[in-house]
């Protein structure tokens, strides 16, 4: 495992272009442009709430919603753990590029390496398409666990985006080219949401990591993520924040690996025993902030970033409530 993280380093070592460097960054994604067959009827919503429900590998979820302040309610219907990443691309990209370009060279590259192909994957990887570096991520949700609904309220600007998630499925397929994507249109009329009002604030950056007040008793909080800065770390990618809950079965070194998409255990279905994730507020740009709205009840808690051993860089911070 310890050589195949050092292969895929190498492969972005080597390359010369930043789209290819940051390319795992998604490490492939996960939407849907094939609709899946059984549809859900979703009760209408008012426009400053976005639905999102997901029973498969699938996004099932308005086309366009406004501007501004707008409630993201995620219900993970499926059997396996997701998360919303939301791809800002560059003006002349649109789902058929994402789907026609970018999605095969992951498929392969990743399929290669499972394979213990690694030249083959690195050739793969290499097709990557130019355009990808001009990739932004203006946030989205954290992981979510089968049967979890997660609340996550962001601000967009108006724009064409696409929604994503890659996580691996068992095999080591990304979600994304299983299916799991989708566009997004974010309109130019305004959300009549207010910027939500935080019990808690959550500051993360790269130099002090996650800083944080937790809360001590059970209950349902508002919690409010500052971006303070945004980095590329050794696995490319950036940090977000994502709330855990562990049990007494939990082991938290299983926890960092499987935090890892480096290691071909990480980021892979199912989540490792004894972790449920809530939500959180995924990648965001410095300077940016979210929220996200859960029910605590008593228990064993963690705030965790989607990076390399996130405990060394003060990425996870372990908290407990209480009746």
């Amino acid at each position: 495992m310890k050589n195949q993280s050092a292969f895929i380093r190498k492969i972005f070592e080597k390359s010369s272009s930043f789209a290819f460097l940051s390319m795992l960054f998604f490490l492939v994604s996960c939407g849907n442009e094939s609709k899946v067959e059984e549809e859900e009827v979703m009760e209408e919503v008012p426009a400053s709430t976005m639905d999102v429900v997901t029973l498969n590998m699938d996004f099932q979820a308005p086309d366009t919603i406004p501007s501004g302040w707008v409630t993201w309610v995620y219900q993970n219907k499926s059997a396996q753990p997701h998360f919303i990443l939301i791809d800002d691309y560059i003006d002349t990209i649109t789902v058929v590029e994402f789907r026609d370009e970018l999605l095969p060279a992951f498929g392969e590259g990743i399929s290669k390496l499972y394979e213990g192909k690694n030249d083959e994957a690195m050739a793969a990887f290499g097709k990557i398409p130019e355009w990808y570096s001009g990739t932004t991520w203006p946030g989205g949700v954290g992981l979510t666990s089968p049967g979890i609904t997660s609340e996550t309220t962001l601000n967009l600007k108006p724009g064409y985006y696409v929604m994503e998630c890659y996580v691996k499925m068992e095999g080591g397929m990304f979600h994304t080219n299983m299916g799991m994507y989708k566009e997004l249109i974010v309109s130019e009329e305004v959300s009549p949401l207010a910027e939500p009002t935080a019990d808690y604030s959550i500051s993360i950056s790269s130099e002090t990591g996650i800083d944080f007040v937790a809360p001590e008793k059970a209950g349902t909080y508002t919690f409010q993520v500052n971006f303070i800065d945004q980095k590329s770390y050794e696995h490319f990618q950036g940090h977000d924040v994502n709330l855990v809950k562990i049990d007494d079965s939990g082991n938290m070194e299983a926890l960092e690996t499987w935090m890892n998409w480096l290691e071909l255990e990480g980021l892979i279905d199912p989540v490792p025993e004894g972790f449920t994730f809530m939500g959180g507020v995924n990648d965001m740009p410095a300077g940016s902030k979210g929220y996200f709205k859960v029910n605590l009840e008593p228990g064993k808690y963690a705030l965790i970033s989607e990076v390399p051993s996130a405990s060394s860089k003060n990425l996870l911070k372990v908290f407990e409530v209480t009746p």
